[in-house]
């Protein structure tokens, strides 16, 4: 049976993976067993996935990204080049610490810039946007911009990624898609 999915000679697959159809996987790149990459997403050069990362649908893996065990992307997520996730909140050399990975999700369409930090045990919100070389310590919301070590946020951000200025009856309006947001109890909703 010929696969459905794309990877370059260099990359190493190991067995017992399931990788979606249309699937790119680039040079030298090492996708462990057990993990879970679904149809059409796309993974850098210098990738590594560990066992029992999900990835959902569409996912965009720059250059020189690992994903630890505990790390579940959904769909439409962006990892910018060279991010970091961790996935062991205290971790020391000589003490074996695997069965206390803590799980990190990323929601749907959030974008993590590059060489952003993602401490483990934190959910970065749909559509949040992490901009480049932020150290994220804690959740993120859905359509948050936050920069900064530690990350805080500045402002929203759209779907379609532009920031959202919102008037005073709390409207936004997305300048490229037209698309329509409400910022309501610090927390914003796509209305249409």
């Amino acid at each position: 049976m010929e696969k459905e999915y794309f990877a370059h000679e260099t990359a190493v697959i190991d067995e017992g993976c399931k990788i979606g159809k249309g699937t790119k996987i680039w040079h030298f790149s090492h996708i462990m067993t057990g993990c879970e990459i679904g149809e059409g997403c796309n993974l850098g050069q210098n990738v590594v996935v560990s066992p029992g990362v999900k990835l959902g649908k569409n996912v965009k893996v720059q250059n020189n990204v690992s994903i630890y065990t505990g790390v579940i992307c959904e769909d439409d997520v962006f990892l910018g080049p060279s991010m970091v996730f961790t996935n062991i909140i205290n971790p020391r050399s000589a003490i074996v610490r695997r069965d206390k990975y803590v799980t990190t999700i990323v929601e749907k369409g959030a974008t993590i810039g590059a060489n952003a930090t993602i401490i483990c045990g934190n959910r970065i919100g749909r559509y949040a946007f992490v901009g480049a070389g932020a150290v994220v310590t804690k959740d993120v919301k859905p359509y948050a911009l936050v920069v900064g070590n530690p990350a805080r946020q500045i402002g929203w951000m759209s779907e379609y990624g532009h920031r959202l200025n919102f008037d005073e009856n709390g409207i936004a309006v997305c300048p490229e898609s037209g698309e329509k947001y409400k910022l309501e109890n610090g927390n914003v909703s796509k209305i249409c």
